[in-house]
């Protein structure tokens, strides 16, 4: 296996296959943001969602996709163009992978593309090396979905941060406070049809425990770009927690509780979930 590989996976407190499947997919997360990063993608755009508080933050779930905004509308970007830089750049720890970009059905803005890599090798190797007796299915493989905002709401700031592997580079990503905006929006504004995105209220109670600052300005571009708040209307604190309580009385909690309990290592923190403990939750959370 490559050592880089190996090293990283050293992070990880694996016992199943499961397990050393989501850690290879986050090691191939890692991977493909250094390549996105040598085409210098982020001259042009900046992480955020789920997995850019996992990865950048240590955020205690796992999350599936990656997630970018461009840093200003723009008409004629093309993810494609960095497909083949993705490519190498896995290959050369060691995974073959390759990038399909997905046709889109509507006008959105946001362009997708899906990786895609068979890990039977990899999962073979880890189950030689680290001495390993469990079955691998002979078809296991990671997709991961990659989506791009090209007409992205203003209002936010973004930063760069640094991370050691596979090896040091850098990954320009919104600042906190904006990726909580965003957050925020999920849970009041996500159309799901019916269903319940569970992460979106796990990671409402992680920002509320550790970065509790959210940017108004930015949420209510968002809101205003979405439909759901008028240009000339502004979010204070009353109205914040009006939305915010009526999203709670909404939310499906037992829903909720299945949809994010395969990403999260400790179901226990789940077993509090109820709409008293969700009204507190939004009382901690600060403007800015």
């Amino acid at each position: 296996m490559n050592d880089a590989i190996d090293r990283m996976l050293d992070r990880y407190d694996c016992h199943s296959v499961d397990d050393y499947v989501k850690a290879l997919r986050e090691i191939m997360q890692e991977i493909a943001l250094l390549g996105l990063w040598r085409s210098k993608f982020f001259e042009k755009a900046a992480f955020y969602g789920g997995t850019a508080l996992r990865i950048l933050y240590g955020m205690d779930r796992f999350s599936e996709d990656l997630d970018f905004s461009l840093l200003e509308p723009m008409t004629d970007f093309q993810l494609s163009r960095y497909g083949s830089a993705v490519e190498k750049e896995l290959r050369s720890f060691g995974f073959e992978a390759n990038l399909t970009e997905r046709i889109k059905k509507n006008d959105s803005p946001v362009q997708s593309a899906f990786l895609k890599a068979n890990t039977l090798s990899h999962l073979l190797t880890i189950k030689t090396d680290r001495k390993i007796d469990w079955p691998i299915p002979r078809d296991q493989a990671l997709k991961i979905k990659i989506e791009v905002d090209t007409n992205p709401p203003s209002g936010f700031a973004t930063e760069n941060k640094f991370v050691l592997q596979p090896i040091p580079f850098s990954i320009k990503t919104f600042v906190l406070p904006d990726l909580f905006a965003g957050k925020v929006h999920a849970v009041c504004c996500r159309k799901w049809k019916g269903r319940v995105k569970g992460r979106d209220w796990y990671d409402l109670v992680w920002y509320a425990a550790n970065h509790p600052q959210l940017h108004a300005n930015h949420l209510e571009q968002r809101m205003i770009q979405s439909g759901d708040l008028q240009k000339d209307e502004k979010i204070d604190r009353e109205k914040f927690l009006a939305l915010m309580t009526e999203a709670v009385e909404k939310v499906d909690l037992d829903q909720a509780r299945k949809e994010v309990e395969p990403f999260v290592k400790n179901p226990d923190a789940l077993k509090v979930w109820s709409k008293e403990f969700f009204c507190d939750v939004v009382t901690r959370i600060v403007l800015v």
